[in-house]
């Protein structure tokens, strides 16, 4: 499914074309795609919230596949390992972030369906060391949506919730007890989030606007659950805001003990208005969220395993993409949407 030129979804701008299958380069893994999912990022791709670095351009970043083909250089993983390919395409892995640890915002970082042809096809190519090896336990359609909605989840609640050492990084069942947490828009990664949280022992309150997305929040047991003009019956000590409208931002500011952070998990939002000194006096903290590294996708997908995560995902076809699009934008469902080939259904 190509994007020649941007457009809002409802006038589906993928069309379906045959091209050739793709051969890996040296460094290169070639991937057969069982399933994609459909992601808020490749809404702002395909309508033009995003400067696309090329068209056309094949999207998808939430990818689960069979390794078909090596080129020169690799051997690793075997043909026929089921692996994940994320957003993070390729860092450099010389520059002073890389150096650090943060490859996530490498000075030249590259992501797969944007600087890449990406998995709204029958197969892309990966960078050997930017795919990881899916669990016999997570089936692929299942594990789509852990490939980007998941991993910018958990990253968000690393980035929000106050953890002290690299320990900590990955709590343990029942470890958090103490803390509430509230997440803003309930699509595919906050209700990855809300099972996560409960794992750890959180208090949750999910602020959403769609009555599909409630029903969702209390059925995966959200302690909470009402708009974001509501005041849940408790204080937040950390808050994530998933859709991508500024507007939230002092509304969420509003909820926070003193010391709490607010994460904007969003690769876009809406411009956030002004708002008084006291909502963020008290060491509030406002930060965005960028992407995420090799290691998160890693200590997620094992957690996925662990707890184990289990996405409420509604398939379409390849072909129908640009009406899992829109069914994504108008919130329309729960979970996640997820693309799938008939290979993925056997």
């Amino acid at each position: 499914m190509r994007l020649l030129h941007q457009a809002p979804v409802e006038t589906n701008p993928l069309q379906l074309l045959d091209i050739p299958i793709p051969e890996p380069d040296a460094g290169q893994i070639r991937v057969r795609v069982l399933t994609c999912g459909v992601c808020h990022t490749d809404i702002h791709e395909v309508e033009g919230d995003l400067k696309l670095p090329r068209l056309p351009l094949t999207p998808g970043h939430e990818i689960v596949g069979v390794v078909d083909k090596h080129g020169p250089g690799v051997n690793l993983p075997p043909c026929g390992t089921i692996v994940g390919i994320p957003w993070l395409a390729a860092t450099c892995g010389k520059c002073l972030y890389c150096q650090q640890g943060r490859e996530n915002l490498c000075a030249n970082i590259r992501f797969t369906g944007f600087h890449t042809d990406g998995g709204y096809a029958e197969y892309t190519l990966v960078q050997s060391g930017y795919c990881y090896p899916i669990p016999q336990k997570l089936d692929p359609i299942s594990a789509a949506p852990f490939l980007c909605a998941g991993v910018i989840g958990y990253r968000a609640l690393r980035l929000a919730l106050p953890f002290n050492t690299l320990a900590d990084y990955c709590p343990k069942q029942n470890s958090l007890n103490h803390l509430t947490v509230g997440l803003y828009g309930f699509g595919a990664s906050a209700h990855i989030c809300l099972q996560i949280l409960k794992y750890w022992g959180c208090q949750t309150a999910i602020f959403t606007r769609a009555r599909v997305h409630q029903e969702h929040a209390w059925q995966l047991g959200a302690d909470w659950v009402g708009t974001a003009q509501e005041t849940p019956p408790f204080k937040l000590d950390a808050g994530i805001i998933f859709a991508p409208a500024g507007e939230l931002v002092p509304l969420a500011l509003s909820h926070l003990n003193p010391g709490g952070t607010l994460a904007l998990a969003g690769i876009h939002m809406s411009p956030i208005p002004s708002f008084d000194y006291s909502l963020i006096y008290q060491e509030r903290t406002v930060r965005s969220v960028a992407n995420s590294t090799r290691q998160d996708v890693v200590d997620l997908i094992n957690l996925a395993a662990e707890i184990p995560l289990k996405t409420t995902v509604t398939t379409f076809p390849l072909h129908q993409a640009n009406e899992a699009l829109i069914a994504v934008k108008k919130s329309l469902l729960p979970g996640a949407a997820v693309l799938t080939g008939e290979s993925a259904r056997s």
